[in-house]
């Protein structure tokens, strides 16, 4: 092809599967690009976790690409003016890049990124990289094009690239500039925070790289996924029992498709029932985290307001200013001292690993939303700064459907008490993280937990009956019901591991 590309990577950190990458191999001149965007780094869902993670994944796909014969920049700014001032060392005519269902901030990005296209005369071009259907004008039929493009032939890795724009002609070795540290970019961050304990490498967050992304996927198919099912509610279990493929698929390091295909192709070949029969169960869940993801495609305003807007203004932060007493205890469920053990042990573990499975993300959403009677938004707005795995289209669907306030789903409402009985009997887990508990350093609960949910139910079920908000629901149920798009139901048995259960990017 005679053109110039930029191959803009984003949330695809990777080389393999990578649609983007694939054309670029065929035009006259091609460079790679990453921009650390100030207007991710100042949002508030941004933690240092989240850029430490990124600068070691782009530290090994540089190298990976550099073999290839293409040099990655790593540049820091606003999208147009990196390509503005890129675009006089390089005239690129072509952008190439994946589509994004991202928060607010990537959202307007994006459209300043067209208008700049347009006004330079580039063609940009984009691939899907998920199941999400851009611009979908009905849920119909959604499973069935999910699993058409999950099927589809995965995209082969380039064998390489010709010889890089002559202002670039370099050894290997000087395509490979210093990535700026989280000091260079003005971030602190202690990893170990206060009130944890464990082992340091309780502390550590995975590898980010393609290469540890697969060695992980591999290991969960052929030996891990062994009990799956069971593993995924457990606190203790789930660190080894699931397949901890979350932070790799929010960050592109492994893409779906590659993840499915894998997947299928180990329930075909394993000699073992149990194995398999846990696989089915993982396999299921990856069509659930692109429908989530599709309702945030959808509508994007539900990052800041509620699906049911006849529940608008009914707790705390919801239009209304947070008071003291809300702040405080908003302020308790964020440091892990609420007061009720499971909750607390939950919270410490996911400040100071960066992960927690699903049932327990799911009991922590609960607790804030009816226990404490806050407003999802600043509870979600902690949590994806904690969720090393944060996916934004998964999270805040799952931030509301957690609160009751989608207006479709059954309100679940956990007990920490029963989910310490029923998570952890032997009270390992809490003894780990609350090692505090029975002694005076640890604080009484904040609430009384039989009065809180009661007043909760009471408002929640009785705004639920009025005709305003059954009108609603109907209208909810079809833009975005899961049925509608072709998605199997739970069914009554898996009814305590549905979707509705499923908490970000820990349904895996």
């Amino acid at each position: 092809m005679s053109a110039s590309a930029l191959v803009w990577f984003k949330r695809d950190l990777r080389i393999a599967d990578h649609a983007p990458l694939a054309e670029a191999a065929h035009c006259e001149a091609a460079l790679a690009l990453y921009i650390i965007e100030p207007a991710w780094l100042e949002s508030p869902e941004c933690h240092p976790r989240h850029v430490a993670w990124l600068l070691e994944c782009l530290e090994t796909l540089r190298i990976a690409l550099a073999k290839k014969n293409l040099p990655l920049l790593v540049r820091v700014g606003e999208a147009p003016e990196v390509m503005t001032g890129l675009r006089r060392e390089f005239a690129f005519t072509h952008l190439f890049s994946h589509e994004e269902t991202g928060p607010g901030w990537s959202y307007a990005r994006d459209k300043a990124v067209a208008r700049w296209c347009r006004a330079h005369g580039v063609a940009w071009t984009e691939w899907p990289q998920t199941g999400v259907v851009r611009r979908l004008k009905d849920r119909r039929g959604w499973a069935r094009l999910w699993q058409q493009r999950m099927d589809a032939p995965s995209i082969p890795v380039p064998a390489g690239f010709r010889e890089p724009p002559h202002s670039r002609r370099a050894s290997l070795s000087d395509m490979l500039p210093t990535l700026p540290t989280l000091h260079d970019l003005g971030l602190a961050w202690d990893a170990a925070p206060l009130n944890t304990v464990g082992a340091p490498e309780t502390r550590r967050a995975p590898p980010a790289s393609e290469e540890a992304a697969h060695q992980v996927l591999q290991s969960f198919l052929r030996e891990r996924g062994l009990g799956y099912r069971r593993h995924l509610s457990s606190p203790l279990d789930a660190e080894e029992g699931c397949s901890r493929l979350s932070a790799h698929l929010a960050f592109g390091t492994l893409s779906m498709r590659t993840v499915h295909q894998a997947t299928e192709a180990a329930i075909q070949t394993t000699p073992s029932r149990e194995l398999a029969y846990d696989l089915r169960g993982f396999a299921g869940r990856l069509r659930w985290h692109c429908h989530f993801m599709q309702k945030l495609e959808d509508e994007p305003s539900i990052e800041w307001r509620n699906f049911a807007r006849t529940v608008d203004g009914l707790r705390p932060g919801d239009g209304t200013e947070l008071q003291d007493a809300d702040r405080e205890r908003l302020a308790a469920w964020c440091e892990g001292r609420t007061g009720f053990p499971m909750v607390d042990a939950c919270m410490r573990q996911l400040r100071a690993t960066g992960w927690l499975n699903f049932r327990m993300r799911a009991m922590l959403v609960s607790f804030a939303a009816y226990h404490l009677w806050l407003h999802w938004r600043e509870p979600g707005l902690f949590l994806a700064r904690q969720f090393l795995d944060f996916e934004p289209g998964i999270h805040w669907s799952q931030m509301q459907m957690q609160s009751g306030t989608t207006g479709i789903n059954t309100l679940r409402i956990y007990s920490p008490t029963k989910q310490a009985l029923d998570q952890d009997p032997q009270g390992l887990y809490i003894r780990r993280w609350v090692p505090e508990l029975g002694t005076s350093a640890y604080p009484a609960p904040i609430v009384d937990e039989r009065s809180a949910l009661a007043e909760a139910k009471r408002k929640l079920y009785a705004l639920r009956a009025t005709p305003e908000a059954k009108g609603e629901a109907g209208a909810i149920q079809q833009k975005h019901g899961s049925r509608r798009s072709g998605l199997p139901p739970s069914g009554v048995r898996a009814r305590k591991t549905s979707s509705a259960d499923l908490g970000q990017g820990s349904l895996f």
